[in-house]
């Protein structure tokens, strides 16, 4: 599933419904995250009153710890930094938020910034890491998002062999060719793996990022 900003407000409504996260939002990719993160702070001008639509429909309550999961999504992307903070203290409750944490990792505010990584830092092992992988990545090429992406490389530094070779044919590129540079760094990966890996990842599977190189000599993404 993909989906814009005017997706993402369209779930955010939903969400200050009440509307439980995983029916708001079904098999959630990296595009849905990061449209529900940007959907949650668009204003709705039409209205004369420039708040995000789905303030119109619920605020969120005043006391951070009375929030449910749905109304934390909100308030871990709320356009106030003070309560997307207050939200990261008490979110560790709900594992399912942990992809809005890791798009508070590159969060402008310092404070905010700083309280996401702490959690990211306690939460991520091997199995969230392969799941986050890809919104991690894609985070990792804003401004000071390079964070998630070391971390990621941590971890799964830390992963046998055939945890870390299971995302070698993962469906985002970017995981593969980012897998094949960790694997090829710690030895992992036979004389014969590379010529094979570039023949499966040949051009019907490339996008415009395969200039680069094959995807065992990409660099991790850069600030």
């Amino acid at each position: 599933m993909s989906r814009d900003v005017g997706d993402g407000t369209t779930v955010a409504v939903r969400l200050a419904q009440g509307v439980p996260l995983r029916d708001a939002l079904p098999a959630a990719g990296t595009g849905d995250w990061l449209a529900l993160d940007a959907g949650v702070r668009q204003l709705a001008w039409y209205r004369g009153n420039p708040a995000p639509e789905w303030e119109h429909t619920a605020a969120l309550p005043a006391d951070p710890t009375r929030l449910d999961e749905s109304r934390a999504a909100l308030a871990l992307c709320h356009r106030d930094g003070r309560i997307r903070r207050a939200a990261l203290h008490h979110s560790a409750r709900y594992p399912g938020l942990l992809p809005l944490a890791v798009i508070r990792c590159a969060d402008w505010a310092e404070p905010v910034r700083e309280c996401a990584r702490e959690l990211l830092r306690e939460a991520l092992d091997v199995d969230t890491a392969v799941g986050l992988a890809p919104l991690l990545l894609r985070v990792g090429r804003r401004d000071r998002g390079l964070f998630g992406v070391e971390l990621l490389e941590e971890v799964l530094s830390r992963a046998p062999r055939g945890r870390l070779a299971a995302l070698f044919s993962h469906p985002d590129r970017t995981v593969r060719r980012f897998t094949y540079r960790l694997a090829a760094d710690r030895r992992f990966l036979r004389p014969a793996e590379p010529a094979r890996a570039a023949a499966r990842d040949g051009p019907a599977r490339r996008d415009r990022s395969s200039a680069t190189g094959p995807p065992w000599c990409v660099p991790a993404p850069a600030t």
